[in-house]
This record gives C-alpha cells, sequence and structure tokens, in this order.
C-alpha cells in the first residue's frame, strides 16, 4: 500500500515537471512569468551558470534529502508507533550511525562548494569591460551616466499605469528611460547610493548588488539577446521601494553609437579668427637726392665736378 502511495508520488513529481518544462518554454525574457515556475530565463553567461548551479547541482539534493527524510518518518510512524511496537527499545547510541550522519552531510556540502566557489569566483572574475556604467540610487528612482562615452546622468523614473498600459508595457517594472547597453558586451556597472541604501537587480542577467552611499559596488554581465530586461531595487529603502524599477534595452553597436551621438555633448565652437586688418597705402617714394660734387681749383676760380 505504501509502495503504491509512493509510485503514485513519484508519478505526480514527474507530470508536475512536464508541466514546468512547459510553462519554461512559454516563459517571457526579461521580466516575470505569470503562472511560471523556476528561476526567470538566462540572457547572460552568468544567469546560465547560476541555472546550472540551482537546476542540477542543489535541486536534486535538496529533493534527495527530503524524499529520504520522508520514507524515513513514514517507517518510523509505521513500525515503531506504541500500537505497533508496545515495548520500546533499550539502546540509546549507535557509534557507526552517529559517525554517517555527520559524515555524509559534510560530504555533500563539500560537494555543493566545488561548484558554489567556482560560480563565485566567476562573478568576481570580471573580463575587460568594453563598457562603463554608473548607477546612483535615489528616493526613488534610477540614476545612469556613462564616463566614458562623456554622457551626464539621466534619471530613470518609475511610468504610471495609464502610460504604461498606452505604451503596452508592464506597469511597475517599465521606466521613462532605459540604461541602453550593446549586446555581446562586457558591461561594467558601478553602483552607488545618495541617500539610502538601494539595490541594483536585473534577474535575466543574474546580477545583484547593493547601492551604498559613499561606496561604489561592482558587477558585470554580457547580455546575450537583444531586448528589454526589467529589475527592481530589493532594498526596502522607503515607501516608495516598490515604485522604482530598472529598465535595461539591449541594442545592437550599430544602434548603441547612434544613441551615443545623440546624447554626446555638442562639440565645442571653433575660435573665430579675427580678419586681417588692410594694410595702409605705401608713402610716395621721396625724390633722389642729387649726387654729391667735388670741387676743383683752375685758373683760380673753383669749378664744380662730378663724381661718378
Amino acid at each position: 500500500m505504501n509502495m503504491r502511495k509512493l509510485a503514485a508520488g513519484l508519478a505526480g513529481m514527474m507530470v508536475g515537471v512536464g508541466f514546468s518544462a512547459q510553462a519554461l518554454a512559454a516563459e517571457l525574457l526579461g521580466q516575470p512569468t505569470p503562472d511560471a515556475i523556476g528561476l526567470q530565463q538566462a540572457a547572460s553567461p552568468l544567469k546560465h551558470s547560476a541555472i546550472f548551479f540551482h537546476n542540477a547541482i542543489l535541486m536534486p539534493i535538496i529533493t534527495g534529502i527530503a524524499v529520504f527524510v520522508a520514507i524515513l518518518l513514514g517507517i518510523i510512524v509505521v513500525r515503531f508507533n506504541k500500537k505497533a511496537n508496545p515495548v520500546p527499545a533499550k539502546f540509546s547510541h549507535n557509534t557507526a550511525l552517529e559517525v554517517a550522519w555527520t559524515l555524509i552531510p559534510v560530504g555533500i556540502l563539500l560537494f555543493i562548494s566545488i561548484f558554489s566557489f567556482k560560480l563565485l569566483f566567476a562573478y568576481h572574475d570580471m573580463p575587460k569591460p568594453d563598457l562603463t556604467v554608473k548607477v546612483v540610487g535615489y528616493q526613488w528612482y534610477w540614476g545612469y551616466s556613462y564616463p566614458d562615452q562623456k554622457i551626464d546622468e539621466i534619471t530613470s523614473v518609475m511610468l504610471n499605469e495609464a502610460d504604461a498600459k498606452k505604451a503596452n508595457l508592464p506597469y511597475r517594472l517599465a521606466a521613462d528611460t532605459s540604461m541602453i547597453v550593446p549586446v555581446g558586451k562586457t558591461v561594467r556597472v558601478l553602483v552607488t547610493g545618495a541617500d539610502v541604501i538601494h539595490a541594483f537587480f536585473v534577474p535575466a542577467f543574474g546580477v545583484m548588488t547593493s547601492a551604498i552611499p559613499g561606496r561604489v559596488n561592482d558587477i558585470w554581465f554580457t547580455a546575450e539577446k537583444t531586448g528589454t530586461y526589467y529589475g527592481q531595487c530589493v532594498q526596502l529603502c522607503g515607501t516608495d521601494h516598490a515604485y522604482m524599477p530598472i529598465q535595461v534595452k539591449v541594442v545592437t553597436q550599430e544602434e548603441f553609437d547612434a544613441w551615443v551621438l545623440t546624447k554626446a555633448p555638442p562639440a565645442p565652437a571653433a575660435a573665430v579668427t579675427p580678419a586681417a586688418t588692410p594694410a595702409a597705402p605705401a608713402a610716395p617714394a621721396a625724390p633722389a637726392a642729387p649726387a654729391p660734387q667735388k670741387t676743383a681749383q683752375l685758373d683760380g676760380a673753383a669749378k664744380p665736378v662730378a663724381m661718378n
């Protein structure tokens, strides 16, 4: 009887896994999917690694432990209740059992730590960034600036419900301004806070860090697909904490370059060279002076003699 129930439970679990796989196939990219099961669809290498760690490492181990403990509890309830076992056992210790239930959990934790530290190292081993975006959290909106492109801070505020519906965008996730980044490029995000502690979180990229006043934290991601990705502040930062969404728009490199040109500061105006002052007319040349003459004494009278 118990084996039949166990088999039925396993069958139900397999059916649930099948339905969750179907839900995953129809999952929306970059935003929550209603009635979905599991983590949000990945759009960066870091998120793929995080999903693998969760689905392939943690979930089987957690499921195995839960099933094992449930089976043990079932055996204890059936075989060792007062009615089935009126005379309790007299022993109190079992050395082999105590060693086993100490070493097995330690081995499980060591196995998990291998993949855990590998994932943690990947988050901190940032490749050479192609782009840097500075993100500042305010009460209650975000500011984005691009120091490499010399683009000053652009504020991003949540769209109200009417504007979001008009644009067919998710309410409380859509903002009036996006953080624009190119696809396939390593983006370094410098995050800080201007007033209280906020948190920058974009699930599709698998990144989250705190925005702390007076401190700059950095994270990175490489978006694999173009599109719009949403996130939120996940730190309790005040009364409007739920109204400061994050909207990241991933575009092609050509589209990003064109956007930068529209936001870059205008080039300084060239200095105007004053026109040259016309030269004054030359003064008329003075008449040449007569050649000096040499006086000679001839026959007692002086006569001029020209000197050639």
